[in-house]
C-alpha cells in the first residue's frame, strides 16, 4: 500500500548514505536517488543536505520521516489486526519506563494478560523520551510512565502517586537520622538515574524550586537500571534519590533504609497515557481495577 519513495526514504534517513541504502533495499543507486527527488518535488522541500560526508536531513525532512515511520507502522499494524481479527485476538502494546518495571505494573499486565486469553501484550521499556515517541507513531498503544503527557493528541490517566526518597545503605551514618539534608546529601557520593528520566528530572526541577542545582551533588554514576542502583546501595556505594515504591520491598525487608530530604516535596504521578483515538477503552479499567487490587494486597501483606 506504501509507495517505494517512502521506504527508500527511510532508508537513506537511516543510512545517511544512498549507495548503502540502495543495497539494503536491493536497488540501484539512481533508483533511490529517483525516488528523494521525487518525494522533494511532491512535497515542495529538500529532505536531504550534505554534511561531514554523509547525508543529514533537513528541518522539513525530519518531519517528513516522522510522518512515514507513522505510516509504516500504521501498515504493519492494519496487517497484524487483519491476521488478528481472524482469530479473534487483540494486541496490546505497552511501553513502560525502567521505573514502572520495577514496581508491580508488569505483573498486573501479566494478570489482565491472564484474565483475558484473547489479549496478546508486548511490554517495551525505554526512556520517556523513546516511548512517547513511539506513542505518537502508532508503534505503542499505551505507555505507563511518570508525569503527564505534553501532546494535545494525548490523553492520560492517573494510575498511582508517589513521592522519590532518598536510598542508603544500613551501614552509612545518615540511615540513622529521621531524614536527610540538602547540604549532608551534597556529602554523599550520589548514583543516580539517567539524566533524562523522570525520577532525575522531578529531583532536578524539585531543587530549582529551593534555588538549589543538581551539579552540585556529587553524582558518581548513572545508570538505567533501578536494580542494579538498588544494590550498589545495599554495597554502600552510595545513596540514591529514588521512587519510594520501587524501594518498599528492600525496606521492609530492612535490606536498605529510606530517608525524606528536608524541605522537599516530590511528588510523583503515574499515568497510562494514550492516542485520544485509542479504541479499547476497557482495557483500560480493567488495568486501572487490576491495578488497585494488587496495591491492596501488597499493603495487606506489609501489615
Amino acid at each position: 500500500m506504501i509507495d517505494a519513495k517512502v521506504f527508500s526514504l527511510l532508508a537513506v534517513a537511516e543510512l545517511k548514505n544512498i549507495t548503502k541504502a540502495a543495497e539494503m533495499l536491493s536497488l540501484t543507486q539512481p533508483a533511490v536517488s529517483h525516488h528523494i527527488s521525487q518525494l522533494e518535488k511532491e512535497l515542495g522541500v529538500t529532505l536531504f543536505i550534505r554534511g561531514k560526508g554523509r547525508l543529514e536531513l533537513t528541518g522539513s525532512g525530519k518531519t517528513v520521516v516522522k510522518y512515514a515511520k507513522m505510516m509504516v507502522s500504521a501498515q504493519e499494524r492494519l496487517k497484524v489486526a487483519l491476521f488478528d481479527e481472524g482469530r479473534h485476538l487483540t494486541r496490546l502494546r505497552i511501553g513502560i519506563t525502567h521505573t514502572a518495571e520495577s514496581n508491580i505494573i508488569v505483573e498486573v499486565l501479566a494478570k489482565y494478560g491472564n484474565d483475558n486469553p484473547n489479549v496478546i501484550i508486548t511490554i517495551i521499556t525505554d526512556t520517556i523520551k523513546n516511548l512517547y515517541t513511539m506513542l505518537e507513531s502508532y508503534e505503542l498503544d499505551l505507555v505507563i510512565a511518570e508525569g503527564r503527557p505534553n501532546s494535545n493528541s494525548m490523553s492520560s490517566l492517573l494510575l498511582d502517586t508517589d513521592y522519590l526518597v532518598c536510598a542508603v545503605a544500613n551501614e552509612n551514618p545518615i540511615s540513622k537520622k529521621p531524614m536527610v539534608t540538602i547540604s549532608g546529601l551534597k556529602n554523599q557520593k550520589m548514583i543516580m538515574r539517567l539524566p533524562e528520566s523522570g525520577t532525575v528530572n522531578l529531583f532536578a526541577a524539585s531543587l530549582e524550586s529551593i534555588n538549589e542545582s543538581i551539579d552540585d551533588f556529587n553524582i558518581i554514576l548513572e545508570v538505567d537500571n533501578i536494580a542494579t542502583i538498588k544494590d550498589l546501595i545495599r554495597k554502600n556505594l552510595g545513596v540514591s534519590v529514588l521512587p519510594k515504591s520501587t524501594c518498599m520491598d528492600e525496606a521492609r525487608k530492612k535490606k536498605l533504609t529510606l530517608l525524606p530530604i528536608e524541605n522537599m516535596s516530590m511528588l510523583r504521578e503515574t499515568n497510562i497515557i494514550y492516542q485520544k483515538d485509542f479504541s479499547h477503552p476497557e482495557v483500560l479499567q480493567d488495568i486501572m481495577s487490576i491495578y488497585k487490587k494488587a496495591i491492596k494486597a501488597k499493603v495487606k501483606l506489609r501489615n
